[in-house]
């Protein structure tokens, strides 16, 4: 029998598998940074998350914020594995009148907690999420996910001050490391290394994984549960493009649609979609 770590492995496999069919099909997506989130999102999703498919606005849910909405393409792939709508609906990614935009939105697509795209909204959302259920007396976690290069934005430094004022124990930040940025590696575009002690000095709980090891991530994400003071970032390292060697350190990929032959190439390596 398999154990959760090996069930959450296939999982975030077959999240990559959607990825890239889907991305070829609609002509359009952000691959790269898709796949470096696939093990996170696969991991919350199908073992640390409270949620019900079946009542997606079921009010003591778990939050999820893709603040990187641009990679929505693996948070569809999750959600249509775990019940929120048909499988079928994937390859209508980026069409007109489909329930799956170019970036998540939450009056269109079952199990979307916050339209986002913008990048550096997340943390700032998160927060807002986790005061309304304090608020409320609702015991849910919120979790957001960051890339690295939208840290860059003013707006996420402010959010890290606010976030640790009030004390929010029930808000976790994965921030996706993947070291690149649509126009290049974000050490050259505007360096903000090292990230995790910036964090620390917001007064943040902290924690280093390799964002592609689920025993890692369900670990750290139980970790920051028993933090109840102060919010707690998870910083993943990640790679762009993982799972597929062609798009690995190939930054073309941040937005590109594999060709029908490249497409081939990738399902090659992954495996079929059983």
């Amino acid at each position: 029998m398999k154990n959760e770590v090996e069930i959450l492995t296939e999982i975030a496999r077959l999240i990559r598998i959607d990825v890239v069919t889907m991305i070829h099909m609609a002509g359009d997506g952000h691959p790269g940074p898709s796949l470096s989130c696939a093990d996170i999102i696969a991991a919350l999703y199908f073992n640390v998350m409270r949620v019900d498919p079946a009542n997606p606005n079921w009010p003591e849910r778990d939050r999820f914020i893709l603040s990187k909405g641009h990679a929505c393409p693996a948070l569809y792939a999750a959600l249509a594995r775990r019940g929120y709508f048909p499988h079928a609906e994937l390859p209508k990614l980026r069409s007109l009148g489909s329930i799956l935009q170019g970036h998540p939105d939450i009056n269109k697509t079952p199990g979307i907690d916050m339209t986002s795209g913008s990048l550096g909204n997340g943390i700032s959302i998160g927060i807002g999420m986790a005061l309304a259920g304090r608020l409320k007396g609702q015991k849910y976690f919120t979790y957001v996910l960051t890339g690295d290069g939208e840290l860059q934005e003013g707006i996420v430094w402010e959010a890290l001050m606010m976030a640790k004022k009030y004390r929010l124990g029930r808000l976790i930040v994965f921030v996706d490391n993947n070291e690149m940025q649509s126009s290049g590696y974000v050490k050259e575009v505007s360096s903000l290394y090292p990230i995790l002690p910036k964090f620390e000095a917001f007064g943040w709980h902290c924690q280093e994984i390799d964002g592609h090891n689920i025993g890692e991530i369900l670990d750290a994400v139980k970790a920051a549960h028993d933090v109840t003071d102060r919010p707690s970032m998870i910083l993943a390292h990640t790679v762009k493009g993982k799972g597929v060697p062609y798009m690995i350190g190939n930054n073309s990929w941040h937005k590109r649609v594999p060709t029908k032959d490249e497409l081939n190439l990738a399902l090659a390596v992954l495996g079929g979609d059983d």
